[in-house]
């Protein structure tokens, strides 16, 4: 009986050098927000989409932006408003005519057919073209007159929302939600940051990213991220709390019921073991840790529970419901 290959162990140095130059580049623009910028590389990394959630001004979209940049990955961004069609998103077949006289159509592709995409105000766009992004998110094409186009590898959406103005806004439902890997809250900047961020953006130059890695370089490193190793255990406590998080399972806790309709799906259980895989591999472990998980348990988790009202009625959010469930699950 032939013995299985060994495979060798996964080059995680080489993921957590370029997690560091990326990041240390878009640092040179952006103030502070280190782990805001963590949290985005974990995301790209991962292959995944993200939604940052935050007040205006707080460097959203230029952290977006600069990362694009120094990735070395096309850059494109769509402000959504309320009466965005999705062929303003997706493209749209055009007709034109040839010297001959005969008519043909051509496809004109839209701003959706980019590497990075800042979808900026998601929650501002009609279900309409929200659903026109949701199938170029989950299935890597859009469909436009019938024709299947697919976008480019790799694509990576990553939205913003802002939390304080809901007039004239369409949330974003549960099923489009769960499509983003991670969720992440981008706060104030600290007093000390503040006063950097005025005192760069006010003087005469401005700084500038340049890409310090390639397409090539990126896709590489995903695969090795996809290749870092995770125990047996490790995988089964991504599972058991994403399974406590849902009411009905009889593994969740009694105080869990009156708080949360819905828990996380399965595919809670897969980004949590895919955000805690690029979490170990950006700081150069050859494999997963228990702990891997529980830092990246609130932004996979957040936007995957689905609140009773006596939870938002007592002010109580999913970040706190989250955070006990770690703290039992991993003690």
């Amino acid at each position: 009986m032939t013995a299985p290959t060994k495979r060798p162990p996964p080059v995680t140095h080489e993921v957590a050098e370029l997690a560091n130059t990326v990041m240390e580049a878009v640092a040179s623009r952006v103030v502070g927000q280190q782990e805001t910028l963590r949290q985005l590389m974990v995301s790209v990394l991962c292959g995944g989409h993200c939604l940052l959630e935050g007040v205006p001004g707080v460097a959203k979209t230029l952290m977006v932006k600069s990362l694009a940049e120094a990735l070395g990955l096309r850059y494109g961004r769509i402000q959504f408003t309320p009466d965005l069609m999705p062929s303003d998103i997706t493209g749209t077949d055009v007709l034109e005519q040839s010297p001959d006289g005969s008519r043909h159509t051509r496809f004109l592709p839209g701003p959706l057919f980019t590497e990075v995409l800042l979808a900026d105000e998601i929650n501002r766009s009609p279900p309409k073209t929200q659903s026109a992004l949701l199938e170029g998110m989950q299935e890597g094409h859009v469909t436009v007159g019938g024709h299947r186009h697919l976008l480019p590898t790799p694509f990576l959406t990553l939205a913003t929302q802002n939390p304080i103005e809901q007039e004239g806004t369409y949330p974003l439902p549960e099923g489009q939600r769960d499509r983003f890997l991670l969720m992440i809250r981008v706060g104030y900047p600290s007093r000390e940051d503040e006063l950097a961020v005025v005192q760069q953006t006010t003087a005469v130059v401005l700084p500038v990213v340049a890409a310090v890695t390639t397409r090539e370089t990126l896709l590489s490193a995903m695969e090795i991220v996809r290749a870092v190793p995770i125990a047996e255990h490790v995988l089964a406590a991504c599972v058991d709390l994403t399974r406590r998080s849902r009411p009905q399972d009889p593994q969740a806790p009694a105080w869990l019921s009156p708080l949360v309709r819905f828990g996380g799906g399965p595919r809670a259980s897969q980004a949590l073991a895919m955000a805690a895989k690029a979490t170990a591999a950006m700081e150069g472990r050859p494999a997963v840790e228990r702990a891997d998980v529980r830092r990246c348990a609130a932004a996979v988790l957040r936007h995957r529970l689905v609140l009773s009202f006596a939870a938002e009625s007592e002010g109580i959010t999913a970040d706190t419901v989250v955070e006990r469930l770690v703290e039992e699950t991993f003690t």
